[in-house]
């Protein structure tokens, strides 16, 4: 179970346009996206290009994935369910990561931002819980937000979903669309556990849709100091060049889980076992 928190860096700047079509979200892996979305100039940097349509299926009822007999089908199932959703969370993490890059290069180059800018970088401070205390210039700032906002590889969030979900039949999952085992700590925010000790006061978290239950979870891996190992995989990664690699990053979920290693062996064996059924150009 995990708790809900209330709520060269090298990418290359090459400055081309914002095209946003959901079907991309759909259908193609972030690796794709990735160079169909860039900017062509600063004046695109602004909060209406962070939006990102939501999709229709998000909303809808969880499937019923114990009425599957067949596992293999019942696997094909839940990663189909999943993905589209997990591509959009990837594609707006992949827009507010590369207007703070270009906003670093603006820095960099001694240019001012305007107010519209200024309100892009203050709503990613908000989301990432960054804080810029007097004693920190706008590049401290920038680069704790770049290590701060990057995607998270979809077999990863996959096969953590199916791990933490019975596969999606937990109750949680079918009732609450937490595929994640995510906590939360407000009387009445989610499900009361079965098995929580009589001196805890968690429940696990409910969510309105699919959509807020994908963007918490990335947006927690993405800001929490108990993932700051994960973040730190990830620019060494990006720093080599290397892909962002699944088996790599989950090595940083040690304080994910109280089983710990136990939790990280179990969750690469099962990216080795389930990448045929994932559907992913991998």
């Amino acid at each position: 179970m995990h708790k809900i928190l209330k709520s060269g860096i090298a990418l290359g700047l090459s400055l081309i346009a914002v095209v946003v079509f959901i079907v991309l979200v759909q259908h193609k892996p972030v690796s794709q996206l990735d160079g169909e979305f860039d900017i062509t100039h600063t004046g695109q940097i602004n909060l209406d290009n962070l939006y990102v349509a939501p999709l229709p299926s998000s909303k809808k009822p969880v499937p019923d994935f114990s009425s599957y007999t067949n596992v293999v089908e019942k696997k094909k199932a839940f990663f189909a369910y999943l993905l589209p959703e997990i591509r959009r969370q990837n594609f707006i993490v992949l827009k507010e990561r590369k207007m703070i890059l270009a906003l670093y290069e603006m820095n960099s180059n001694k240019q001012k931002m305007n107010a519209s800018q200024e309100a892009v970088m203050q709503r990613l401070m908000k989301k990432y819980k960054v804080s810029q205390k007097k004693k920190h210039s706008n590049e401290y700032v920038l680069s704790k937000l770049i290590k701060r906002i990057d995607v998270i590889p979809e077999a990863m969030i996959l096969v953590q979903a199916a791990n933490e979900s019975g596969w999606g039949t937990s109750r949680f999952a079918k009732n609450g669309y937490n595929f994640f085992g995510l906590w939360c700590f407000k009387k009445g925010c989610g499900f009361v556990p079965n098995q929580r000790n009589e001196d805890s006061s968690h429940e696990v978290a409910k969510f309105r849709d699919l959509s807020h239950a994908v963007m918490t979870y990335v947006r927690n891996l993405n800001r929490l100091y108990a993932y700051h190992e994960l973040r730190e995989i990830r620019i060494k990664l990006r720093r080599e060049g290397k892909k962002l690699s699944s088996e790599e990053l989950v090595n940083g979920l040690s304080k994910y889980s109280e089983r710990g290693q136990d939790y990280i062996d179990e969750l690469q064996n099962m990216i080795r076992v389930n990448k045929k059924h994932m559907g992913l150009n991998i």
